[in-house]
Parts: C-alpha cells; structure tokens; sequence
C-alpha cells in the first residue's frame, strides 16, 4: 500500500512539474495584436528613431537664430602703466610715468527692422609723473547711446529675421519628414504583421491538407490488405503525404522568415528573442468592404500627406530666399545717431599764482570718480549726432549672381512639388484600384474555395461507392487547399492595400488618433 503511495506521489509530482513546464513554454509566445505590433515598432525602430533627431536638431537650430534678438552684454577692464624717457626737461626729470585703469560695459540689441541699438558706459582713470598737469589723477566717463538702421540693403521685418524664418522652415519641413517616416513604418508594421498572419494561416492549410493525405493513405493501407484496392493506388497516396511534407517544410520556413521581418522592425533585442520562442498574432485579417471616390481622396491627400506639405514649406523658403537676394541689389543706405554724455572729475592742482610753469602747487582740491559718473548719468553735457551712408558698389556681379540662384532655386520647387503632386495622384489611383481589385479578389477566390469544398465532398461520396479513384481525390484535395491560400493571401492583401491606402492619403497617424507631438515630447 505504502509503495503504491509513493508511486502516486511520483506521479503527481511529475505532473505537477510537467504542468510548469508546459505553462512555461507557453510563456514563451509573444501575443501581438496589430496595434500592439504598430505601436512596439514606432517606440522601438531605428529608422524611427533616426528620424526622431531631425525635428530636435532643427529646433535647436531655430533656437539659435533666435538669440540674435537677446540683449547681449559686455565688459572690460583694462589697467596699464607705461614708463617713457623723457624728452624734456620740462615734462620730468628722467622718465614719465603714467598709470591707466578703464572700465567699459556695452548693451547691445537688435531692432527688428535690421536696426542695432547700442548703449554703453565707460570710465577711466589716469595719472601720470608728467610736470605742468592741471588735473592728476583725471577722472573720465562717458554714458553713450549708438543707434544704426538699414533703410534699403537688409532693411524689414523679414530681412532682420531670415535665419529665424529659415530655421522656423526647416523645423516644419523636418516634422513633415518625420510624419512620413511614421507612417511608412506603420504601413511596413501592418504589412510585415499580416504577411505572418498569412504565413502562419497557410501553414494550417498545408497540415489539414497533409492530415487529409494521411487519413487516405491509411484508408488505402487498410483497403489493399484486405484486398478491395490495388498496391498502386498506396504509393500515389504516399507520394502526395510526402509532397504535402515538404510543402510543410517550406511553410515553416516561411512562418520564421516573416517572424524575423516582424522582429526587425520592432528592433526586438536578442534578450528577447530568446525569451519569446514564436510571435502569435491575435488580430485576424477582416473583410469589409470601404468604397470612396477618386476626388475624395485626392482632397484628402492634398490636405494630409507629409511629402506635400514638405515640400510646400521648402517652397515657401525659396520664395523668402529669392526676395532677400532681391534685397540684397538694393544699394546700402544707413542711418547712423549718437547721442552721449561726457563727465570729469580729479584731483585739481592749484599752482602758485595759478600758473602752471612755476610747477609749485599750493593746494589740491580732490575729485572723486563718482563725480565723473554723477555729470555722465545726469546728461550734464549734452552731444548728439545724425548721419547718412550711402554705398553704391560699382559692380554687383555677386549679388546678381545670388538672386539668379535664388530664381533658379524656386523654380525648381515648384517643378518639385508639381512633381510630387502627380506622383501622389498616380500612388492614390494606384492604391484605390488595388483595393477595389483585391475585393474582387477575395469575392472570386471565396466562391473559388466554396467550389472546392463541394467538389471534394462529391468526389469522396463517389470514391465510396467505387465510382472515383484516390488520385482523383487527392487532386481535389490540393486544389481545395491551394483555393484556401489563394482566399487567405487575398484578404491579406485586401488587408494591406488598405492599409497603403490609407498611407497614401496621409492617414495612418490620424486614424489612430496619434500627434507628431506625442513622437517630439516622447524625446
């Protein structure tokens, strides 16, 4: 009895553990749905993520053409001391020294008309050995506003703002680029996803159609040893079993090479190919019919499709292109204004009898330098100035030459964007004749397959009652199974070309309710 337990035990033991094992392999298989598919592969894709980088290089680009309008400011400090012979006996005994200290700070900002605005402050010191000084040390500051602005040459709104435009265009352009780059991985997503359905699915075809070679061989080695059929009618059932094998054998390689195009897409890492033994997908190829006009969807494309609007925006540069180098014939008129506000201070020296050439000084009246700034900030002297520059190049071969390119540049935009127009046109009559063919694909091949059905179930009736042979049925049994691939890859196909419909009219983001937005803050 205690021996019997112990078996038991075994047994549930090893059932148990054969229990994990098999829920283990399980595990193995990756289910994906479509989306679970598209979405996988848009997160995951290299050439995805590739494309990703042009919209944060260009943005960063625009940022950049933007700090021409931030203030910018500068400092120095210069200090120096310099010790000359002298060449008089006037000036000093030996040698002059003098020592130098000056402190300059510079706002400067651009006016959106091309204009600069400058406003700076400068202070300095100065002191020198030298004989015969009124002031020593000497204080000196100047608050100092430069205004310039082009009236013709680089003048406007636009002209002062060209790297700004630009870069604003290539940013757009790249988000067009990247768009397009999204939905040719979602269509190649959906295609690589459904050609394994179909791979997957003609696979079962090719088993059932072998277990049905198999079940009339056996029928057949049965029938030949009870003598109620030939030998010969035994072979031609082994000789299909083994071409339905190697049909097999093909299909499961076919199964593994489309896995592999899924896995590539998705960048699937080796750690995870070795966790997952085979991908399943759950979505099934649907059939529903969609029915929609030419003109409908050449309206749809134009507003949508990435590859258009890409090019519309390098249009839109070349036209902006072309009048900056139209700009850039006219001759250059400036307008300069100063205006500036000097101020001194220092130490006064007060000589005997107030003559300098006695070198006797009797008193010294201090200055300090804040006085100097004090007379600058409070506009105490007043100066201004307004002037005019005009430059009249004798030749402008250059310029010329730069709006010829920029003419020539536009041009070929156009023919560009023409080109692409009718290149869209053809791609959308295209999709839509496949789509209605591949419809009538599958209605046919349905109807085909329906045939098959009914033919073999006849010919097997008719073989039982002795009116047909087993060649005859084994035919009817390839054909049944070839009309079931030929019904499958037509709804796959009808699957796809949808889906390339929907990628030529620029959709396959939208109806999945996707924004490039959701792509650019994902980085």
């Amino acid at each position: 009895m205690k021996k019997t337990l112990k078996v038991l035990s075994l047994l549930l033991i090893f059932s148990f553990l054969s229990g994990l094992a098999l829920l283990a392999q399980e595990e193995k298989v990756l289910k994906l749905t479509l989306e679970d598919c598209i979405i996988r592969t848009l997160k995951n894709n290299l050439g995805v993520s590739i494309q990703e980088l042009n919209p944060e290089i260009s943005a960063a680009s625009l940022s950049k053409a933007k700090e021409k309008f931030y203030p910018t400011l500068q400092f120095s400090y210069t200090q120096r001391r310099n010790n000359t012979p002298s060449f008089s006996g006037l000036e000093s005994i030996e040698s002059t020294i003098t020592k130098y200290n000056d402190l300059y700070g510079q706002i400067s900002q651009a006016i959106p008309f091309g204009g600069t605005l400058n406003i700076s402050l400068d202070t300095y010191k100065n002191f020198t050995t030298q004989n015969f000084q009124t002031w020593n040390p000497r204080y000196y500051s100047t608050l100092r506003f430069d205004f310039t602005q082009p009236l013709l040459q680089n003048f406007g709104y636009n002209m002062s703002r060209k790297e700004i435009i630009i870069a604003r265009n290539n940013l757009a352009a790249s988000q067009a680029q990247l768009e397009k780059s999204l939905m040719d991985t979602i269509y190649s997503a959906e295609q690589a996803y459904w050609n394994l359905v179909y791979a997957i699915e003609d696979l079962k075809v090719k088993q059932q159609s072998l277990k049905l070679a198999q079940e009339l061989l056996e029928k057949n080695i049965r029938s030949v040893e009870v003598g109620t059929l030939a030998p010969l009618d035994v072979l031609s059932a082994r000789s299909e079993v083994a071409t339905r094998e190697a049909d097999i054998i093909q299909a499961e390689a076919a199964v593994k090479n489309a896995e592999d195009q899924l896995k590539t897409l998705m960048n699937m890492s080796q750690e995870e190919e070795k966790q997952y033994t085979a991908i399943i997908p759950v979505d099934t190829p649907k059939f529903e019919q969609k029915e929609m006009s030419l003109e409908e969807a050449i309206s749809i494309a134009l507003a949508n499709r990435p590859d258009l609007k890409s090019l519309q925006i390098n249009l839109k540069t070349q036209e902006f292109n072309l009048s900056v180098a139209k700009n850039q014939l006219l001759p250059a008129l400036n307008l300069t204004a100063s205006y500036w506000s000097p101020g001194l201070s220092g130490d006064r020296l007060v000589y005997l009898n107030n003559n300098p050439l006695t070198g006797i000084i009797v008193d010294v009246i201090p200055g300090p330098r804040s006085n100097s700034l004090k007379d600058a900030l409070n506009f105490k002297y007043q100066n201004w100035s307004v002037g005019l520059t005009l430059n009249i190049p004798l030749s402008n071969m250059i310029s010329k030459a730069s709006y010829t390119q920029a003419r020539l540049n536009l041009e070929q935009a156009q023919l560009s964007l023409k080109q692409q127009e009718q290149q869209a046109m053809l791609e959308i009559k295209t999709a839509l004749r496949n789509v209605q063919a591949n419809l009538k694909r599958v209605q046919a091949y349905r109807a085909a397959r329906e045939l098959q059905e009914q033919k073999l179930a006849a010919e097997e009736e008719k073989l039982k009652v002795g009116q047909s042979t087993n060649y005859t049925v084994l035919m009817y049994q390839r054909d049944l199974a070839n009309a079931r691939s030929a019904e499958l890859k037509a709804i796959i196909d009808y699957n796809i070309s949808l889906a390339n419909l929907e990628k030529a009219l620029g959709l396959s983001l939208k109806n999945r309710n996707m924004k490039l937005v959701d792509f650019l803050d994902s980085n």
